[in-house]
């Protein structure tokens, strides 16, 4: 039976909580102020992923999660992910019944996510975005609707869309490496093409939105596509381990982010 801590993927929760980090580290917030914000979308994260699971574990193809969620029905697996929901939904419910458009926000998110899981999973590109949008763009918009900051200043916007592209890349590499959509209708070589285009454009905004911020905090993001320009060189499939390394530089971004976040408390 897989240990109990591996079925909530707990390593892929800094793809849902850096974005809210960066959003209160921007916009010079307290993060205790927003707890449950977080904590609520690290709820809604697992039940995410483990709700993906359920569907996945359905595939044979799907080694992986077969073998780490073996021992386990697809029930089991669903009743944690519920659980973990409804303790989610319940956390936001504050900010929800505090702004409105932030609980038209959260639903959108959920139908989004909902809709990869049923639908979209299989569209290239699309897929991709549908998650980038659902954990990286709303989240960080129901924290500063939060906070009462509904203007977005020219730098900021530029940045959103940096890390609006970085983080649809991140999710593009991690489907080229599973073998998911992309590799079923891309050769390696337009799949090389789509991860340096994305790459590109990745460092042009980050750079540009670290001139117009000031804020030099930011340039560790250009790791990423370097990273993905590097490792998609040539046409070659990737191992295992890259798709690891990424994970692991994803959480080292979270420490450092809530580093730069604590600093600014103390100031």
């Amino acid at each position: 039976m897989s240990r109990r801590i591996d079925i909530l993927r707990l390593d892929y929760l800094f793809s849902v909580i850096t974005p809210l980090i960066i959003a209160i580290f921007l916009n010079d917030l307290n993060p205790f102020e927003h707890f449950d914000i977080i904590i609520g979308f690290c709820l809604l994260g697992i039940a995410g992923n483990t709700w993906n699971d359920v569907v996945d574990m359905k595939d044979s193809k799907e080694i992986e999660t077969i073998e780490r969620l073996r021992g386990y029905s697809p029930r089991e697996i669903f009743t944690i992910g519920t659980a973990a929901f409804i303790f989610g939904i319940t956390l936001l419910l504050r900010t929800c019944y505090s702004n409105y458009i932030n609980a038209i926000l959260l639903v959108i998110a959920g139908l989004m996510v909902i809709s990869y899981c049923k639908w979209i999973k299989s569209i290239i590109i699309i897929n991709q975005i549908f998650l980038t949008v659902s954990h990286v763009i709303l989240p960080y918009f129901i924290i500063k609707i939060d906070a009462g900051i509904f203007e977005i200043p020219y730098g900021e916007f530029i940045f959103l869309i940096a890390f609006f592209i970085t983080g649809t890349l991140g999710q593009l590499i991690h489907e080229i490496i599973d073998n998911d959509s992309m590799r079923k209708y891309l050769s390696l070589r337009q799949c090389q093409i789509v991860v340096w285009i994305f790459s590109i454009c990745s460092i042009t905004f980050i750079m540009w939105s670290i001139l117009l911020l000031q804020e030099y905090y930011f340039l560790p993001l250009i790791i990423i596509p370097l990273g993905a320009i590097f490792t998609f060189r040539r046409p070659t499939k990737s191992s295992q381990g890259v798709k690891d390394v990424g994970i692991i530089i994803g959480n080292l971004l979270l420490i450092y982010f809530l580093c730069l976040v604590v600093m600014k408390l103390q100031m």
